[in-house]
C-alpha cells in the first residue's frame, strides 16, 4: 500500500521557521507537494515540485516569497521549508502526490499522507 508520510510540524513563534517532510514508500511519484487546511476553512495548496524539474514548482499565492519546497529523488522525499510564518499558517498540512507532472494543477493530486499540525502563535 502506497504511503505517504510526513514529519517536522510543530509550535513555533511568528517570524520563525520550520521545515516539513514526506516521504513516499513503495511508489515514485512524478509530483509531490503541499496542502494546508485551517479549522473551519477549505484545503488550499501551498506547493508542488515535480520530479523530473522540467515543471517549474508552483506556490499558493499566501506563501510566495516565504516557502519553499525541495525534493531528494533518491530518497523519495519532499520538503517544505517554511520561513517568516504568521499565525495565520496555522493548519493541518498534508502531503500530496500524483503521476501528473503539472505541480500546479491542483485538483489532480491523488494520494495524501495524514497530515502534521503546525501551529504559529503570535
Amino acid at each position: 500500500q502506497v504511503q505517504l508520510v510526513e514529519s517536522g510540524g510543530g509550535l513555533v513563534q511568528a517570524g520563525g521557521s520550520l521545515r516539513l517532510s514526506c516521504a513516499a514508500s513503495r511508489r515514485t511519484f512524478n509530483t509531490m507537494g503541499w496542502f494546508r487546511q485551517a479549522p473551519g476553512k477549505e484545503r488550499e495548496f501551498v506547493a508542488g515540485i515535480s520530479r523530473a524539474g522540467t515543471t517549474p514548482p508552483a506556490f499558493g499565492d499566501s506563501v510566495k516569497g516565504r516557502f519553499t519546497i525541495s525534493r531528494d529523488n533518491a530518497r523519495n522525499t519532499v520538503y517544505l521549508q517554511m520561513n517568516s510564518l504568521k499565525p495565520e499558517d496555522t493548519a493541518v498540512y498534508y502531503c500530496a502526490a500524483k503521476m501528473g507532472i503539472v505541480p500546479g494543477r491542483t485538483s489532480s493530486y491523488d494520494y495524501w499522507g495524514q497530515g502534521t499540525q503546525v501551529t504559529v502563535s503570535s
